[in-house]
């Protein structure tokens, strides 16, 4: 399996940078959501990694899952997402894109946040600062935390961030890890041709990252997102996909990276 091209940030920031530290935006207000004309520089992003693979899993394969296209409507800001009832679950069909602190739009360009979503940082998608609920207040970059399940997080009331459990499970109702991304990988926009059948509407879009120190990576070619699953300190567990292959993984992601958000209806 090809592992190299969603890169294990862990390696790279131990080397250069303070995982934990130099976040340059605390607030709301400071998300960065404008028209960058600067696009920043990435070079070297691509040699080294983002993602590891955290364990195995089985590629049993199940009977037909029952597939329901819907829809919902965030109370908070009035958008709306469509979802989809993938076996027992009912998931988020679009990235999350309620705007909160530590949050960001690819590039730093607004037009972004409507194509993919929002970035989140792993504090900001488990709501540390207790905003929404107290399941998950106090789960930052630095500190280790023991959250109360289910954990809302940054979700719409009923919603909720999905474990690493929940996400296995997703593995499971759509054949296993080995053709899970082939399956919930968009149709378009996945560089090389490396696009998926979305067999299960969950329509998954290569949005990218953003690392602690502001640079942007990815877009066409990968996406992250975020568990409720603590890995240490330094690390959560996030759920990834690329475009050299139908392969879907558990990764260790660093906490102050930014990642995408895929909701769980509880």
């Amino acid at each position: 399996m090809n592992y190299s091209k969603f890169l294990y940030v862990v390696a790279f920031a131990t080397v250069l940078f303070t995982a934990c530290g130099n976040d340059s935006s605390t607030s709301a207000n400071n998300s960065n959501d404008g028209d960058n004309s600067s696009k920043s520089s990435s070079s070297s992003a691509k040699s080294s990694s983002s993602r590891k693979k955290v364990s195995s899993s089985s590629n049993k394969v199940t009977e037909p899952v029952e597939v329901t296209v819907g829809s919902m409507k965030d109370s908070r800001d009035g958008q709306k997402y469509k979802t989809a009832k993938i076996g027992k679950q009912t998931w988020m069909a679009q990235n999350l894109n309620y705007k909160t602190a530590n949050s960001y739009c690819y590039d730093d360009n607004a037009s972004n946040c409507s194509k993919y979503g929002r970035l989140y940082t792993w504090a900001a998608a488990m709501d540390s600062a207790g905003t929404f609920s107290t399941n998950g207040k106090g789960c930052s970059c630095g500190e280790t935390c023991s959250p109360t399940y289910p954990v809302r997080g940054v979700c719409p009331d009923g919603w909720h961030l999905p474990t690493e459990t929940e996400w296995e499970s997703l593995f499971t109702a759509v054949g296993g890890r080995s053709t899970a991304g082939e399956m919930l990988k968009s149709t378009f926009g996945w560089e090389s041709n490396g696009i998926g059948t979305d067999a299960f509407s969950f329509s998954a879009l290569p949005a990218g990252w953003r690392y602690n120190y502001g640079v942007y990576d990815g877009e066409g070619d990968d996406a992250g997102f975020w568990s409720s699953t603590e890995g240490d300190s330094e690390n959560a567990n996030l759920m990834g996909l690329d475009y050299v292959d139908g392969y879907a993984g558990l990764y260790y992601g660093i906490k102050n990276y930014g990642f995408s958000v895929r909701c769980l209806k509880d």
